[in-house]
């Protein structure tokens, strides 16, 4: 603990943002840097705690603390260590992960947490700046060849550990690009595709290979993966949408959240999409459903295509400004928070039910909704919805976007090939090893979990690669992440 009274002395202070008329008018990151000064005075906020609570509220453990106190001690580089030795990835979870690690802060019992996403950020890109991250190739190789299937933080992070492990590995991703979700489905002003892109260069030079438009189980056959593998690992992701069956869902301008984001990072990235086909929400009436982070990102993008009018319906109830007493510390706090997104325009509301749309030619106009009534929580913290009588109105939109979640990997094509089970919930179906019914196919991240953080992305795929390698080897010296 570097300064006993450094939680009295400095208020927490989260990285400056650009104004908000700024940054709508492009795409670039909204937060700014600190000064120096500033990083080390929020680390000296860390009490490094008999029980790190902190550390245990993180799925990959991150030693907080430790790397906390290095930074209030100006020790930069020696902080990176510290946390590149349970993180593959901080300049990813620094950005784009909520946190759970500052619910858990013994600070947040009474007082503001320390800002450990921003510390962690501002540790990996000062790595980056003063060339600290370099390429780390294993110094022998196995010979045994291992198939990551699916290029997002859990692929990633399987990739690199297995990589370094001296296995010979290659990552198969369906789209144009390495990255899933990181490349294709959160916003650029939330995660610069140039941080993606110089992990995926780092991991390159370590000698793992990429090959992209492969689509394994239309493209390229499952069952040639394993004849040319030792192991395969399936980490493609929970890629099925949830759907709104209600009348007039068949109608134009009601498209899929992931659809609208990916077109938008696509053109970020400079590809050309013909005009019939764009997805904009310019000079447009739009309504998103869904109150979540994938909502949220449509929120963002939608203000910075210059939108007409934006709205944001959720189904579920306003959270509270504070704690239940059901809820306590350490538990993920489930209270109010606006997003960036938020901040910078449009009308989020709660409890409403969607029950249609409507329109002409073929084209959506109208929104049909209803309020909601929900029961106060019972002993298992759940509250049954009621409609309320005549509460029903309408919203005229000409674009609506559907960021409701998702049920699980897509079934067909890979899955079924390999004739991997699946769970009740439609997930992946793994043995206490990771491995899924079929000898030497593994999974990790939403395809198993089911819709999760990046932050569990990266833990799963530490954590698989572990049994990965224990399997090929018969020992292993990576780390179990998640026990």
């Amino acid at each position: 603990m570097g300064k006993p009274t450094g939680f009295k002395e400095f208020p927490r202070q989260g990285l400056p943002k650009r104004p908000t008329g700024v940054r709508i008018s492009d795409f670039k990151e909204f937060y700014l840097k600190w000064p120096e000064q500033h990083a080390r005075d929020q680390g000296a906020r860390c009490m490094n705690c008999a029980l790190p609570f902190c550390q245990h509220g993180c799925p990959l453990g991150n030693i907080i603390p430790d790397w906390n106190d290095l930074v209030y001690k100006g020790r930069w580089k020696e902080a990176l260590a510290v946390l590149e030795s349970t993180n593959n990835f901080p300049d990813f979870t620094g950005r784009i992960c909520p946190a759970p690690c500052e619910a858990s802060c013994v600070l947040s019992i009474n007082n503001d947490p320390v800002t450990i996403e921003h510390i962690e950020r501002t540790i990996s890109d000062r790595g980056f700046e003063e060339g600290w991250i370099k390429p780390n190739p294993p110094a022998h190789r196995t010979g045994k060849r291992v198939a990551i299937i699916g290029s997002g933080p859990s692929g990633l992070a399987a990739a690199q550990q297995l990589n370094r492990a001296g296995h010979w590995v290659t990552v198969f991703e369906r789209a144009e690009y390495i990255g899933g979700l990181l490349r294709l489905g959160i916003p650029d002003f939330k995660l610069g595709k140039d941080v993606v892109q110089r992990r995926v260069d780092q991991m390159a030079a370590e000698e793992v290979e990429f090959r992209t438009g492969v689509h394994v189980g239309v493209t390229l056959p499952a069952a040639q993966l394993q004849r040319d593998y030792d192991a395969i690992v399936l980490t493609g992701g929970a890629t099925k949408p949830r759907d709104l069956p209600v009348p007039g869902r068949d109608l134009k301008g009601i498209h899929f959240a992931m659809e609208y984001l990916t077109q938008q990072n696509k053109l970020n990235a400079g590809q050309a999409i013909p005009p019939e086909e764009r997805l904009t929400a310019k000079g447009k009436r739009v309504v998103i459903l869904g109150g979540g982070d994938t909502g949220a990102d449509c929120l963002g993008t939608v203000h910075r295509q210059g939108a007409e009018a934006v709205y944001q319906i959720e189904l579920l109830p306003k959270p509270p400004n504070d704690r239940r007493p059901t809820n306590p510390w350490p538990e993920w706090p489930q209270v109010l928070r606006l997003s960036s997104a938020a901040e910078e325009g449009g009308l989020l509301d709660y409890s409403m039910l969607t029950k249609g749309f409507s329109g002409r030619n073929g084209r959506v106009e109208k929104l049909h909704a209803a309020r909601l009534e929900w029961s106060p929580p019972d002993a298992s913290g759940r509250s049954q919805m009621k409609e309320i009588p005549g509460s029903e109105f309408e919203i005229e939109t000409d674009l609506v976007l559907l960021a409701l979640g998702f049920l699980g990997p897509e079934p067909t094509g890979m899955l079924a090939e390999l004739g991997v089970q699946l769970t009740g919930r439609g997930n992946v179906q793994l043995d206490r090893n990771r491995m899924t019914n079929v000898p030497g196919v593994f999974a990790a991240g939403d395809m198993a979990r089911g819709q999760s953080l990046v932050v569990w992305a990266i833990a799963e795929g530490r954590h698989t690669a572990h049994f990965v390698d224990h399997y090929l080897m018969g020992s292993t010296s990576l780390p179990r992440v998640l026990d």
